[in-house]
């Protein structure tokens, strides 16, 4: 018999769980993905919405319909002004580009508080798709008023207020979806090299809105606005919310996550499919060094439904009813009572203010410096956003080698404040000292804003504390992502607000943030230095 090709080994050499795995990793992926990459036009078009005036630097309402008269006449769309696009080519455009801003972010903030407890009720797919469908729509709509010549400030204000909305649906869905397939044993590695994806949504959105900018920036919203609606199209038709839903016999939990622990579940799979309640335990043996590991909260098991459907017959801690839509969801209060939710969102509430001033003004802030066009900075505003793609994977690799997700955030941001001291000197140096600046910068502004986010997130959301109730996890990263939404609401706002007097007030306020951030975290950093501490006195003894 022939040998068959080495594709083909390949290919085979994975077992169909693992291809489950792999194909969700890549779906939420790029689902996610196209949620940042619409939202990160805005910041790309904000230097042609006002331009640095030839002339003046206001233009006459009457000109400026005399003006409008004739490009209707030959049918060509073009910026109102030479400062730009009415409302935002008058001296106060940094404020109104700013109420764009916040308007969008208070809107997601306050909608994400909602969403994790929705998200929680419903099926995930259906609620992602719905989310992303008419995220597609919002974003478009604000790139029709190019076409349309709509020259309202609340029109686009609206727009972004709707859209913030919808876009709740996103984060806490692919979140908990994630958490499913993933264990908890290399979750820092796993969701920092998943998390790349809001900088690869920020990277492509970047180059789709800096295409069309300079030429009919309408499209810089429409094209993104039609690629989240294709995707949430993909995930109604291929999104898999849990193993159990293709009776996938993968449990990420007790396969090579943790072990230390030697515990076998053993199902009947014909009885798991026919609703019996066979099944057999064998007792977990531990030394008494695993017993003080598998205590800490940092080495739990994920807490997958198959799990909750078996034990909820054997025990009175879990929610009576069977399966994962059995089980009750928990309340907003019961999930801030979780150990370490209150401190990360703080946390994230000051670290995200950073990376969305980085996120909505950093192309603005390089044509003002470097005095390039807006595609041009546009294009180079996407070195900060490859900086975050090693910083998100690098905090997860050292989080999980260290086992401290505290520590690895807290000395990530320790390392933040002085390097953003250092990019608002050195980017005034020249093209490449900004380039440097930027790959730096990124890393380590967006290395905690990833893990805490990410494995964080889905550890609190699958705590012991929960006793087997995994249906904590989408609220659990509402939460958190919500709180850290209050603070991306403020960034831009305060940046608006402080620019006219000088961008390094806007670095001096970045700064002052990332201490406020490690500042809530101190608490945990000293639990998990003791708890260390105890460890190493343990084994010594």
């Amino acid at each position: 018999m022939a040998q068959l090709p080495p594709g083909i080994r390949f290919i085979t050499s994975f077992s169909r769980d693992q291809w489950y795995r792999a194909f969700i990793f890549i779906l939420t992926f790029f689902l996610y993905a196209s949620f940042h990459l619409s939202r990160k036009p805005i910041s790309i078009v904000k230097g042609e919405l006002h331009k640095h005036c030839a002339a003046s630097h206001e233009v006459e309402l009457s000109s400026y319909r005399e003006y409008a008269v004739q490009i209707q006449s030959v049918r060509k769309l073009s910026n109102a002004s030479q400062c730009g696009w009415e409302p935002f080519d008058k001296n106060n455009y940094k404020q109104l580009l700013g109420a764009l801003d916040y308007s969008f972010l208070c809107a997601y903030a306050i909608g994400m508080y909602l969403s994790g407890i929705i998200g929680e009720r419903l099926p995930i797919r259906y609620y992602l798709t719905v989310g992303m469908l008419a995220s597609g729509l919002f974003t478009a709509m604000f790139g029709l008023g190019y076409f349309c010549n709509i020259h309202n400030l609340w029109f686009y204000i609206m727009a972004q207020i709707a859209n913030g909305l919808v876009q709740t649906t996103g984060w806490p869905s692919v979140v908990t979806c994630i958490g499913n397939w993933f264990g908890k044993g290399r979750r820092g590695l796993i969701m920092g090299i998943w998390n790349s994806h809001t900088s690869v949504g920020n990277i492509l959105g970047s180059l789709i809105a800096a295409y069309w900018v300079s030429t009919c920036w309408g499209l810089s919203f429409v094209m993104p606005g039609v690629i989240i609606a294709v995707m949430g199209i993909v995930c109604f038709l291929f999104l898999i919310e849990h193993p159990k839903d293709i009776s996938c016999s993968c449990t990420p939990s007790n396969r090579d996550h943790e072990p230390s622990i030697s515990t076998e579940f053993v199902v009947s799979s014909k009885a798991f499919l026919n609703g019996a309640s066979r099944f057999r335990i064998q007792t977990p043996t531990l030394n008494a060094k695993e017993t003080s590991k598998s205590q800490d909260p940092e080495m739990q098991h994920l807490l997958i439904d198959s799990e909750n459907s078996m034990t909820s017959q054997n025990s009175s801690t879990v929610g009576t009813g069977e399966g994962r839509h059995g089980t009750s969801a928990i309340s907003f209060l019961g999930a801030l009572r979780i150990p370490g939710v209150i401190e990360f969102s703080l946390c994230l509430l000051f670290a995200k203010l950073v990376s969305y001033t980085f996120l909505f003004w950093l192309p603005l802030y390089i044509t003002n410096v470097e005095h390039l066009d807006a595609k041009r900075a546009g294009d180079l505003s996407t070195l900060f956003d490859v900086g975050g793609i090693f910083g998100g994977i690098l905090a997860g690799l050292i989080s999980d080698r260290l086992e401290k997700r505290a520590s690895t955030c807290g000395m990530m941001l320790l390392l933040a404040a002085p390097t953003l001291y250092m990019f608002s000197t050195i980017s005034k140096m020249g093209l490449e000292a900004t380039v440097v600046m930027l790959l730096i910068s990124g890393a380590l502004v967006n290395g905690p804003y990833a893990l805490i986010t990410t494995a964080v997130s889905a550890d609190l959301g699958t705590h012991k504390s929960l006793k087997g109730n995994a249906r904590a996890l989408s609220t659990v990263t509402a939460i958190i992502d919500g709180t850290g939404s209050v603070g991306a609401a403020l960034g831009p706002l305060l940046a608006g607000l402080i620019s006219p007097s000088g961008w390094n007030n806007v670095f001096y306020m970045l700064m002052v943030a990332d201490g406020c951030a490690l500042l809530f975290l101190l608490h945990l950093i000293q639990k998990e230095l003791r708890c260390n501490a105890d460890h190493t006195l343990f084994k010594e003894h």
